[in-house]
């Protein structure tokens, strides 16, 4: 999962050099680039399959929030939680083909943003 880390003779360096926050954008970046690269309405398998991609991030994402042993503040997590449900259920709209995948795009995005620790706008 961790495609910006230099390969050695023997595969990838340990994941262990990067904090939880990289492999979180990481992830984030792989799914969002995928829907960027399919047309926005779900008329394609590539554009089912990076929807489908962002669906299971954001269960993951989700499931860790709605853990009772996750640090982050509580206001943030039942923000993070009320997004990842708006997420989840446009992300079933689009494969539905009632609606298109920008404001999917456009959160990640934002959520990468948070990620590095910039403003998003």
């Amino acid at each position: 999962m961790n495609a910006v880390t230099p390969l050695t003779q023997h595969g990838y360096k340990s994941a262990a050099l990067r904090n939880p926050r990289d492999a979180e954008y990481d992830a984030f970046s792989r799914v969002t680039r995928l829907m960027r690269q399919a047309p926005r309405q779900c008329t394609t398998a590539e554009a089912v399959q990076a929807v489908h991609l962002n669906n299971e991030l954001w269960t993951i994402l989700a499931t860790d929030l709605a853990d009772p042993g996750n640090a982050l503040p509580e206001a943030m997590r039942a923000g993070l939680l009320s997004l990842a449900g708006f997420c989840l259920r446009h992300g079933h709209s689009a494969l539905a083909g009632q609606a298109s995948t920008d404001a999917l795009i456009d959160i990640n995005l934002s959520i990468m943003k948070g990620l590095r620790g910039e403003v998003a706008a």
